[in-house]
Parts: C-alpha cells; sequence; structure tokens
C-alpha cells in the first residue's frame, strides 16, 4: 500500500476513535450530560439559574451556608388564609394580576416580577407596603431568600387572592412560557389557560404551610 493509502488507513482509525457528540444538556458545573428533567442551583452574585446534575446539586442544600450557589428546594406550599387589604396591590405599584416575589440576599432587598410580552419585568416593591402584607400573613416570612418565591395572583374581576410558596425555578419556567404565548395587551387566551393550567400544578402540588406559633 503507498503513502497515500497508508494515511488514508490511520485517519479512519483517528475518526473512529473520537469521541462521540452527545446530544442534550449538560451540567453548568461539572459538564456531565443531563436530563430534560433536572434540577437547578442559584448563582446568587450573578442572579442567574443554573442547570445541574445531581451530584453538583446536593453541594449547595446547606441554606445555612454562606455559599456563593445555592441549590433550588423542591417546596410548595399554600397559604389558605391569606390575606390582602382593599388596595393593597395598587400599593405594591405591581400592574398586572400576577406577580412572584423572592429576597434577593446579594442586594439586601424584596423584589417582585411579572410577566409580560417581554418575560419578567422587575419591580422594586415598596417597602412600607410589603411589610405590611407580611404583617397580616406572618407565615409568608418563611420564605428562602435567593431560591424560593411567593407567587401572588390577584382576580381581575374580584374573588379572593391567592399565595403560594414555590420553587424559583418553576416561576422562570411560567414566565418563559407566556413569553411564547403572549398576544396582545392583557396577554390573550392562551396565556390565561397557561396560567390556569400552572395554578392547577401548583395547587396539587403545595401542602398547606404552618402557621407561626
Amino acid at each position: 500500500m503507498g503513502p497515500s493509502g497508508k494515511g488514508l488507513r490511520i485517519l479512519q482509525r483517528i475518526a473512529s476513535q473520537r469521541p462521540q457528540t452527545v446530544e442534550g444538556e449538560r451540567c453548568d458545573m461539572c459538564a456531565v450530560p443531563i436530563a430534560d428533567a433536572h434540577q437547578h442551583v442559584v448563582n446568587v452574585s450573578e442572579r442567574h439559574l443554573m442547570c445541574v446534575c445531581r451530584g453538583c446539586y446536593l453541594l449547595f442544600t446547606d441554606d445555612t451556608a454562606e455559599l456563593r450557589f445555592r441549590a433550588v428546594p423542591d417546596r410548595y406550599l399554600s397559604f389558605p388564609n391569606f390575606a390582602l387589604a382593599p388596595g393593597r396591590w395598587d400599593e405594591l405599584e405591581i400592574p398586572v394580576g400576577l406577580a412572584f416575589v423572592f429576597r434577593n440576599s446579594a442586594l439586601g432587598r424584596t423584589i417582585a416580577f411579572y410577566p409580560g410580552p417581554a418575560g419578567a419585568t422587575e419591580s422594586e416593591l415598596p417597602l412600607a407596603a410589603w411589610d405590611d402584607v407580611l404583617a397580616a400573613n406572618p407565615a409568608l416570612t418563611q420564605l428562602s431568600a435567593d431560591t424560593e418565591a411567593l407567587l401572588l395572583r390577584v382576580p381581575e374581576h374580584g374573588g379572593e387572592a391567592e399565595c403560594f410558596l414555590v420553587p424559583i425555578d418553576a416561576c422562570y419556567q411560567l414566565v418563559g412560557e407566556l413569553r411564547r404565548l403572549w398576544r396582545g395587551f392583557d396577554g390573550g387566551q392562551d396565556a390565561r389557560r397557561a396560567i390556569d393550567t400552572f395554578f392547577d400544578t401548583v395547587r396539587s402540588r403545595s401542602r398547606v404551610a404552618k402557621e407561626p406559633s
């Protein structure tokens, strides 16, 4: 066999030994392949979610430690006695009837996000108005900073406001879906159906929160 034939065999052998490309998502920390359904940690300083494998997730589950990353827990709580005084929602300066609220430890303040055609819009809550909500609902103070959110919904045409404690990644999942479906000023029928379906799922997964003694 001539030199060119020998070189071709070497190239074929190298190609056959080349690592196969792995399709799908990988852990943002260690790069191992992960399933479509996976867990998340929050990069606290940079304020974003990271997709991680189970091993990396478990490294950051101690919520009492001073960590740059925090694992997002899988906790869903309902607050059947949630009370929102008339006019309180307007005082919170949230222009739509749906928002999720969380405590940002890096910034040292409570922040609300609400959905819209551009995704999630951030709103810094008026401190006095939010303190009044917490005073009327002391069970809400068990919220974990950075990794959990209070999901609030106020019906447009009357009815009782709802509040749930949910993992913060669930909120971002909802916002992403609404961004895809949103039409017009109020979101349209598809967005409203997605919100209803999401709340049905949250209700089914939630256990009633314990009231502080």
